[in-house]
């Protein structure tokens, strides 16, 4: 590094040269002894430039720093990797050597001068403590990315040689020699390959680990957005398309999450979501804290067998709790039984952005819901359409059908807007003059020939309108085209007709008005049209609507939504959705549970006096199991910010009297209170269905112990056996 005709010494003032702090390097290394010696001599021989760039810029004016000083404390946080075995996949895969553990060293130093150097204009040697300390828990972070998945890691000296790459100083020799020569006891055998090139495996504990903080980060996602306090969350997609909203199905749908592992937590939050239609945060945090709760008995080697074992004890303990503490409420009274589902609305709706206006959905939803036949209650016959413009109390409820005006021709004015009692035709076929195909080719000898073609055209289509005519029918509608010859037709004979018809639309329409759709309009009968009470074309914000009411064959309904920007009422879709369908759940089911967390309070508390009755391993599993019920209120006090700590004591008081079972988190006093008769009821089934699907993702994580990703498939035209295309863009012919 200097120059080679000065006589070294050990004991001499030229040790400062290269950042020791005195004339012995003897008194810096009583902290790591030899090896933080051998760490510096073999950045120094390895990776010169490098090094020669950190002792420049280790006397800077301002911003100097000892650079044997840094090296040794650099050493001693490498080391601290290594006895915490965060190191274990480069072991793993490069061999066990002291080599690789110096190129590990080079990696962390090289990042410290590149850190460091970025932050000369402001950074003195006074701020060397803060900065490295804040240096280590980055690059702890960067640790725990490549223990997840060692292959992403990509470590690169700073403009200098790549680290930990096999295209430099024999890599590929010496990590064959170093996996055939691993210091484990007893010894390892060469490995056998039996997977394709370049796939990766990783498996044992790390592996298990890394899957259990990728379902915890992904719960982190949607923690936020729990309760009546909870935040929106604004995703843009790949195509710029905005999206505000804090329901968790929705939220993790959106993130795309690829990881293997976080794609069992966003499975059980879209089954929730399909199967109840509400408690989709609840079931994510509730899988991710079980197993966050195991995490440590894991990492201490408790088998995951154990822990999956009472995981799905305490599941079926929990679930048969919940059927017991539930209130079961008989329809015989309607009014009764209307403000039970008024309240189990309103509840669903406390999370949602139309909180501050549940009052007004809760009567819509409870009405949409009622509306339909009550021995299967299909929702998807309860239809929502957004209309932009006006306030969110301008919207409607539609005892039918209704849908958009589709696009129509001239003509169309003349048109009938409103039909008491009318006859309905529903068709799948083209009421249109089309023009001739272009490759189209008709000879003719004369020019009255033409004529008869044309006149055979226009014959064809008159013998369907006069069809249709004749079935009776002032309604029709088509999902193919109807042109401007039989809209004015329709007119002059006071017959409303709409083409383009959406096929979710017209099949929602026939459901309701009866009959069935037509793709032929010969021999059509009574039988294959429809009716309706009352049918009118209005006018809706700046839309018009075609709505059918009082339909007689199936019991359906339609919400129009208003309200101002687009994404705002994509939300409020959303959430009249899950208020819909927990509604619906609690019609099926009848029984209700209190919410604001009361009910998980009281199972931690019948869960934790349980394992108290029990011995071994299991005890530990199941008070766990309790202990990661309190997410709930806990996840619900902090974001509202409250005293998480204070108010789950009190409840942990409350719940072991004998009148404390239905007390929960209480939004409005800011403490505990008894939520079931605050009236914040929810169906039993979402509390049963997410405590067991939260379970079963936690019992799938824990029982991978190997993950094994298959290489990367080609990209489309580019396979092993594709040659290169030539000549401008690919376009032309080959030579053959």
């Amino acid at each position: 590094m200097h120059d080679t005709n000065i006589p070294y010494t050990r004991i001499s003032k030229q040790w400062q040269l290269v950042g020791f702090q005195g004339d012995d390097p003897a008194t810096d290394f009583r902290g790591m002894g030899i090896l933080g010696l051998e760490d510096l001599c073999y950045f120094a021989k390895e990776y010169p430039r490098v090094f020669d760039r950190l002792l420049k810029s280790s006397r800077h004016e301002t911003a100097w720093f000892s650079l044997a000083i840094v090296g040794i404390n650099v050493t001693a946080f490498t080391l601290a990797l290594v006895r915490r075995r965060a190191l274990q996949p480069f072991f793993y895969k490069y061999g066990v050597s002291k080599e690789i553990y110096h190129e590990f060293y080079c990696f962390v130093f090289s990042e410290f001068g590149a850190r460091w150097t970025a932050g000369s204009s402001y950074l003195t040697v006074m701020d060397f403590e803060q900065f490295f300390k804040e240096f280590k828990k980055t690059v702890e972070v960067q640790v725990e990315q490549i223990y997840f998945d060692p292959d992403a890691a990509v470590l690169v000296l700073d403009e200098g040689k790549p680290v930990l790459t096999e295209t430099q100083r024999g890599w590929k020799k010496k990590q064959k020699q170093n996996r055939n020569s691993m210091a484990f006891p007893g010894g390892v055998q060469p490995q056998i390959i039996i997977l394709k090139e370049g796939t990766d495996t990783s498996q044992g504990k790390g592996q298990l680990l890394s899957n259990i903080n990728a379902c915890i980060a992904v719960a982190d996602c949607v923690r936020t957005t729990l309760g009546p306090r909870g935040m929106d969350k604004l995703i843009v997609d790949s195509k710029g398309d905005v999206t505000i909203s804090n329901d968790g199905a929705t939220i993790l749908r959106l993130l795309d999450i690829v990881h293997p592992a976080g794609k069992a937590i966003v499975d059980i939050s879209r089954a929730q979501d399909a199967e109840v239609g509400d408690g989709t945060t609840s079931v994510t945090l509730l899988a991710a804290e079980l197993l966050r709760e195991v995490k440590q008995s894991i990492d201490e080697g408790v088998s995951p067998q154990i822990i999956i074992k009472g995981f799905r004890k305490a599941s079926v303990l929990a679930v048969n709790k919940v059927k017991e503490l539930a209130v079961t409420i008989e329809r015989k009274n309607a009014e009764e039984f209307r403000d039970l589902l008024e309240k189990c609305a309103a509840t669903a709706m406390s999370s949602k952005l139309i909180h501050s206006h549940r009052d007004f959905f809760k009567k819509m939803v409870v009405d949409a819901v009622l509306h339909l036949d009550q021995t299967d209650l299909n929702e998807k016959l309860i239809g929502m359409k957004k209309i932009p413009g006006g306030a969110m109390q301008d919207t409607l409820f539609v005892d039918g059908v209704a849908f958009k005006k589709t696009f129509s021709y001239a003509g169309f004015e003349q048109q009938p807007k409103t039909f008491k009692d009318p006859k309905i035709l529903c068709l799948n076929v083209e009421l249109e003059l089309k023009a001739e195909k272009d490759n189209a080719e008709v000879r003719i000898d004369a020019v009255q020939d033409y004529q008869s073609i044309v006149d055979a055209e226009w014959s064809i289509i008159y013998d369907k309108l006069e069809k249709i005519v004749a079935t009776g029918a002032k309604i029709v509608l088509s999902r193919l085209p109807i042109g401007d010859l039989a809209t004015q037709y329709f007119a002059d004979r006071d017959i409303f007709c709409a083409g383009r018809v959406p096929n979710e639309d017209l099949s929602r329409v026939v459901k309701a008005v009866g009959g069935s759709v037509q793709s032929s309009v010969n021999d059509i009968g009574p039988k294959h049209l429809g009716t309706c009470k009352f049918f009118e074309e209005k006018q809706i914000g700046s839309e018009r609507y075609n709505l059918f009411q009082g339909c007689p064959e199936a019991k359906t309904c339609t919400l129009l939504l208003r309200g101002g920007a687009e994404q705002f009422i994509a939300e409020v879709e959303r959430s009249l959705h899950d208020a819909i369908m927990i509604v619906r759940r609690a019609i099926k089911n009848k029984s209700v549970v209190a919410g604001g967390g009361a009910t998980e309070m009281e199972l931690s508390r019948y869960l934790r006096d349980y394992s108290k009755t029990i011995e071994g391993k299991q005890q530990m599993v199941i008070a766990a199991f309790a202990k990661a019920l309190e997410v709930i209120p806990r996840q619900l006090c902090n974001n509202a910010g409250f005293d998480a700590t204070d108010i789950l004591n009190q409840l942990r008081q409350k719940h072991t009297q004998a009148d404390g079972k239905w007390y929960g988190v209480d939004m409005a006093s800011e403490s505990i209170a008894d939520n079931f008769d605050l009236f914040v009821w929810e169906p039993a089934l979402v509390k049963t269905n997410a405590i067991s699907s939260a379970t079963e993702a936690a019992c799938l994580i824990l029982s991978v112990d190997e993950t094994v990703k298959n290489v990367q498939s080609e990209q489309p035209g580019q396979g092993a056996g594709a040659a290169p295309m030539r000549g401008r863009g690919g376009r032309g012919r080959g030579r053959r």
